[in-house]
C-alpha cells in the first residue's frame, strides 16, 4: 500500500496525515483508536498508536485503523497518555516510517506524530549528522527529535527547548508529541495545518479535526492557536504561546476538499463554507440547465450551494461504489477507464435528455473529470456543464499536499477554453480567487494560496527562483 504513486487515481489530491493526543484518567489507546478512525480520510496507508506506560509502548501497521488494530492490540497498550497518527506518505513510502515516530535520545524517548512538511529538513539533517547524530529512519521527525534533545540537554527546560527547536524548523506542522508521559500539541506559527483542543469525560484531547472530538463525545474547547504549544493532562491543559506572527497562512484546501464536511476549523464550519463556495460559483458562472449533480463525494456541499445560488434543482445523478478497494494503474487505457466506471456510475433516468451541471471541488489533471463528462454524455444528457469550487491549480504545494510538479496540473499551460475542450464539456467555470476568499471569510493575507497564485507564505528552497513569491507580496 505504500506505493501511492501507482494508484489508478493518482490524480486525486492527497493530504499527508492526521494526528491525535490523549491524556486520560483511564487507558488512552481506545480513545486514540476511535479518533484515528474519525481522521481516516487524512491518511489510509498506515496507522499507529504510542502510549506511555513507564516507558513508551507503540503499535503501528500498514492499512486502515480497523484492519491494523483489534481489541487485543488496543488492550495491550495500557498507558493513560498517548498519541496517534494516520499516515499518507509524500516523500517516503516505507513501512518503518509509519508514525508515531519513536526517537531514542540521550534525554529519553520522544514520540512524534506529524501532519505537514518541513522544507529545511535536509539542511538540518546534514547539520545534525556533523554533530554525531545517527539517522536510521531518514524521516523529518528524527530531525525534530534530535534537535529537541540537543536543546533540552543545553537548557534543561522542556518548554524552552521546544521553542528553540521550532525556531529552527521551517514548513507546515501540527505535531502531537510525548516525552516521559507528558503530552503536547503544537501548531506552526502560520496555522497552515489544523489542530484543535477538546475535553471529554476522562480527560483532554488534541486532534487534527473536530470530527475526532465528536466520536469520543468530547466538547471542543477551541482551536490550537498558530504558534501555540498546548500541554494536556487528565485535569486540564496549559498553554504556551511561543510565536506570534502578523499573518496566518491557513491551507484553503482544508475547507474546499481535505477536511470532513462535518468538521469545524478555525471557527468556520467546513460544510457551510463549501455551500458558500457553491453559491458564489453559481453567481460567477451562471448557466441554463435542468439539474445540478455533485461529483461524489467531495462535490456534494459545493453542489448544494450551487443549487441554492442558481435555483436549479439538485439531483443524485452519479452513484459511487463504496465497496471497491483501492485499485492500481492498469496497463491499458481501456482498463483504466473501466476502473473509473467501476467507482462512479450515472443514473440514466436522472440525466437522460437533460442539461446537466456537474459540480466538483477541484480539477488536477482532468483525466477523471473527462471520463465522468463522457459517462454523463453516454447516458444521453443533452448538455454537460462543469463547475469547480477551487480556482485553477497552477503551481506545486510544498507544505503537505501531494502536488509537487507543475506538469501535474491541466491548468498550468492551458486556458480555460482549452481545458473545456479537453473535458468535452459544453461550458466550464472555476470559482475566482476573490470569490473563494469571500466564501472562506478570510483575508488573502491569512491564507496559503500557493497552488493557485504561486505566492507562498514562506520561502520554499525547491521552488525555482523565477517563480518564488512569499507572503510579503500580500502586504
Amino acid at each position: 500500500m505504500y506505493e501511492h504513486s501507482n494508484t489508478a487515481f493518482k490524480h486525486e489530491i492527497k493530504e499527508q496525515c492526521g494526528v491525535a493526543a490523549i491524556a486520560s484518567k483511564s487507558k488512552a489507546s481506545s480513545y486514540i483508536y476511535y479518533c484515528l478512525r474519525a481522521l481516516q480520510h487524512r491518511g489510509q496507508e498506515a496507522v499507529g498508536i504510542a502510549v506511555f506506560n513507564k516507558k513508551i509502548e507503540s503499535y503501528k501497521g500498514i492499512g486502515l485503523a480497523a484492519n491494523v488494530f483489534d481489541d487485543k492490540k488496543i488492550k495491550s497498550l495500557k498507558g493513560k497518555t498517548g498519541i496517534g497518527h494516520t499516515y499518507y506518505s509524500i516523500k517516503l513510502s516505507k513501512p518503518e516510517n509509519a508514525q508515531p515516530t519513536i526517537i531514542k535520545t540521550e534525554v529519553g524517548e520522544i514520540a512524534l506524530a506529524h501532519n505537514g512538511i518541513l522544507v529545511n529538513a535536509e539542511k538540518l539533517r546534514k547539520q545534525l549528522k556533523k554533530k554525531g547524530h545517527d539517522f536510521t529512519l531518514g524521516c523529518e521527525e528524527e530531525v525534530v527529535g534530535y534537535l529537541l534533545a540537543d536543546h533540552l540537554r543545553s537548557s534543561g527546560d522542556l518548554i524552552k527547548a521546544i521553542k528553540s527547536t521550532l525556531s529552527e524548523i521551517q514548513g507546515s506542522y501540527s505535531f502531537t508529541m510525548m516525552l516521559n508521559g507528558r503530552v503536547f500539541g503544537i501548531r506552526d506559527p502560520l496555522g497552515i495545518k489544523p489542530l484543535c483542543l477538546g475535553k471529554f469525560k476522562d480527560g483532554h484531547v488534541i486532534v487534527s479535526e473536530s470530527v475526532a472530538l465528536d466520536v469520543i463525545d468530547a466538547n471542543m474547547i477551541r482551536d490550537v492557536y498558530p504558534g501555540e504549544l498546548v500541554e494536556i493532562n487528565q485535569d486540564g491543559f496549559e498553554s504556551h504561546q511561543l510565536f506570534n506572527k502578523k499573518h496566518r497562512a491557513h491551507c484553503f484546501f482544508e475547507y474546499t476538499y481535505f477536511a470532513r464536511a462535518d468538521s469545524e476549523i478555525d471557527g468556520r464550519s467546513v460544510y457551510e463554507t463549501r455551500k458558500r463556495i457553491g453559491w458564489r460559483l453559481a453567481k460567477e458562472h451562471p448557466v441554463s440547465a435542468d439539474i445540478v449533480i455533485p461529483v461524489p463525494d467531495s462535490g456534494r456541499a459545493h453542489a448544494f450551494g450551487f443549487s441554492l445560488g442558481s435555483g436549479i434543482p439538485l439531483a443524485e445523478g452519479l452513484m459511487k461504489n463504496r465497496y471497491v478497494a483501492r485499485t492500481f494503474i492498469m496497463p491499458t487505457q481501456k482498463l483504466r477507464d473501466l476502473t473509473v466506471r467501476e467507482k462512479v456510475n450515472p443514473i440514466k433516468s436522472e440525466v437522460e435528455g437533460k442539461r446537466v451541471v456537474l459540480v466538483d471541488d477541484s480539477i488536477v489533471r482532468g483525466t477523471t473529470m473527462k471520463r465522468i463528462v463522457n459517462m454523463v454524455r453516454n447516458a444521453n444528457a443533452r448538455e454537460v456543464h462543469v463547475r469547480i469550487g477551487t480556482p485553477p491549480l497552477i503551481s506545486p504545494c510544498y507544505l503537505g499536499i501531494d502536488m509537487t510538479t507543475r506538469d501535474q496540473f491541466i491548468a498550468h499551460k492551458n486556458t480555460i477554453e482549452e481545458i473545456r475542450k479537453n473535458l468535452d464539456a459544453d461550458s466550464l467555470g472555476y470559482i475566482s480567487v476573490c470569490g473563494l476568499l469571500e466564501a472562506l471569510l478570510f483575508s488573502k493575507s491569512d491564507l496559503c494560496l500557493g497552488c493557485v497564485t504561486e505566492k507562498y507564505p514562506i520561502d520554499i528552497p525547491p521552488e525555482k527562483h523565477r517563480f518564488q513569491h512569499t507572503i510579503q507580496d500580500y502586504e
